[in-house]
């Protein structure tokens, strides 16, 4: 496993120079043949926008590694009340209060580790896999309709004035868009550190939920757990880069995103060549080849919501 240690000055270079993600959209058939998550391009975007946010990102990384290293996470348990904004222009696209519901049923499970598919992580990351410890309560559904046939990755969704919802009380509660992205995207999240009016996550209907076997491979809900993971601090597993860092010393080194469901085990041509955590959810594989955290995840994810931390207002 790698171990982590970032300056001051590398973490600005992290933050500033990410590697593009493209998409794959299949044109034929308007369906997304290859998990596509926006969280890096937008945080680029407002990254171009705003320089002052990566000193801003700066200390919050350098808050939470210091938590880690000092073991000074408190093992409590965090409940983050959640808003889901719908905004739609057809029937499907005005996803049910039951498939809502099986979203925040999704991440109860995911993050408490009480996914069926939770033991089925390979005897190799046994001993670093996660229960979280986080729970999610879904305390209100705000809808909307709209003529809009997609929203991309500017944050109109979260505008008023752009026809979209504003975010209900983003420091003590996570708001989650539900509608069409576009562009080949499933969602993508904001990280700590950004706006409060444009905190939170953003799903498309399609794989919001337990959406049925006309959206396999992606649902399971588990873009919503990929998402979410961004929203407290988790970058890719690759770390958008080629053999890239994502900040957390318990996870393999991997090459870059894998796809699919790849055959254990995959192993990473990266320096010293080990195996990777594919199933880990920070992964780009199909909704059924992600079912695991790591206790470095854990810790990374915990210590954003300790006093001094960026989302200490939810509180542990």
């Amino acid at each position: 496993m790698k171990k982590v240690f970032l300056s001051a000055f590398a973490a600005l270079v992290f933050f500033s120079c990410q590697n593009d993600q493209s998409e794959n959209l299949d044109q034929d058939t308007n369906t997304i043949a290859q998990r596509g998550c926006a969280s890096q391009d937008v945080l680029d975007a407002q990254l171009r926008a705003n320089p002052a946010l990566a000193i801003k990102m700066n200390e919050i990384e350098a808050f939470t590694q210091n938590q880690v290293l000092t073991n000074r996470l408190v093992n409590g348990k965090v409940e983050i009340p959640v808003i889901v904004n719908v905004l739609y222009r057809t029937t499907a696209q005005n996803i049910s209060d039951a498939q809502i519901q099986s979203q925040i049923d999704v991440l109860n499970k995911d993050f408490n580790a009480a996914n069926s598919d939770y033991n089925s992580v390979p005897a190799l990351f046994s001993g670093v896999k996660a229960n979280v410890g986080i729970t999610f309560v879904l305390e209100k559904i705000n809808r909307k309709s709209t003529t809009k046939t997609s929203w991309g990755t500017n944050d109109a969704m979260k505008k008023t004035a752009q026809g979209g919802i504003a975010p209900t009380s983003p420091t003590t509660k996570l708001n989650m868009w539900s509608c069409a992205i576009g562009g080949g995207i499933l969602g993508y999240a904001q990280f700590p550190g950004g706006s409060s009016a444009t905190d939170g996550v953003v799903i498309d209907s399609k794989y919001f939920g337990l959406s049925g076997s006309a959206n396999a491979p992606f649902n399971l809900g588990r873009t919503g757990t990929h998402e979410v993971g961004h929203w407290m601090n988790l970058r890719h597993i690759w770390g958008d880069a080629n053999c890239g860092s994502d900040l957390v010393a318990d996870t393999p080194t991997h090459n870059t995103a894998n796809y699919g469901v790849p055959a254990y085990p995959h192993y990473s041509t990266c320096s010293g060549t080990p195996v990777e955590m594919t199933m880990n959810y920070m992964d780009y594989t199909d909704d059924n080849g992600m079912y695991m955290f790591s206790n470095g995840q854990k810790s990374r994810m915990a210590a954003i919501f300790l006093s001094g931390g960026p989302r200490a207002a939810f509180g542990i």
